[in-house]
């Protein structure tokens, strides 16, 4: 990348490491503008009364598999996400603010220290709760100790897998899958 070029999000987020993430990683997360990947999901919800409120008010895809479709629309600071599953869309914004990868998603708005941890014999994006706000309120972030999310590649393609449990609510969401990222 040129000295000129607007430097993406992750590598913002991860200057020392963002090299050290495998080739279709790097590509999801270097591109700047608009970007459509393809792949398949498979989504678990919990069902409890708490849980299903939660998932609504941060919009988690229902439960299911299926196709998913991932559209990255970034920009210099910000970025703008639509996974679509199913024909349903979960929409969130993305930026970073004092090193956290911050997520806009329904009602919540959580800030994420990313990191790169050996998997397997490559590299992850692991993704861990530092702050979550809901409707602007500040609320415990270790109630969010069972919310980890990674990004990694197996055989030559972009894999995720998003877990997300709360103490008392037990399971909001667990997704997972793989993008092609050509």
């Amino acid at each position: 990348m040129s000295a000129l070029a607007p430097t993406p999000l992750y590598r913002q987020l991860l200057p020392a490491r963002f090299d050290d993430l495998p080739p279709t990683v790097r590509a999801l997360h270097e591109r700047v503008g608009f970007h459509r990947y393809h792949g398949k999901v498979e989504v678990e919800r919990g069902h409890g009364v708490l849980s299903c409120l939660c998932a609504w008010a941060t919009r988690l895809p229902a439960e299911g598999r299926g196709t998913i479709d991932v559209e990255i629309d970034s920009t210099l600071h910000r970025e703008r996400w639509a996974r679509i599953i199913n024909g349903r869309a979960m929409r969130s914004r993305l930026w970073a603010s004092d090193g956290l990868l911050c997520e806009r998603l329904g009602l919540v708005t959580f800030g994420f220290r990313l990191d790169v941890e050996a998997l397997g014999s490559g590299h992850a994006v692991v993704w861990r709760v530092a702050k979550v706000r809901a409707l602007g309120v500040p609320l415990p972030r270790r109630w969010f100790d069972g919310v980890v999310a990674r990004e990694y590649e197996r055989e030559h393609r972009y894999r995720f897998d998003v877990n997300a449990a709360m103490p008392w609510i037990g399971r909001l969401v667990h997704y997972r899958g793989w993008l092609d990222v050509g």
